[in-house]
């Protein structure tokens, strides 16, 4: 028997880390951790650097072609990121 008002655990979760100011932290974590799915192991074993900071994703490349590439796909990347984290957790890419 359950009750309207009961929640998923999903829910719950996601209601505790947004109340606590985790979620965006938890998002940002999951997004570095994807990083190498997104983008491939070649442009990630060549990233020395990556995190994010008010809402901006900082990288540092150690191939300046691929800087450049990516620099040229910056809008596609941001939107990847966000679609995979299911809400805005980036705004800009920086590159180092």
């Amino acid at each position: 028997m359950s009750r309207t008002n009961d929640k998923s655990l999903k829910e719950a979760i996601e209601q505790m880390l947004s109340v606590y100011k985790l979620k965006r932290k938890f998002d940002e974590t999951a997004l570095i951790a994807f990083w190498p799915e997104m983008v491939g192991k070649s442009v990630a074993n060549r990233t020395t650097n990556i995190y994010v900071r008010d809402r901006r994703l900082y990288l540092r490349l150690e191939s300046s072609v691929i800087k450049h590439e990516l620099l040229m796909m910056r809008t596609q990347i941001i939107d990847k990121l966000n679609e995979h984290a299911g809400s805005k957790v980036i705004d800009e890419i920086v590159f180092l």
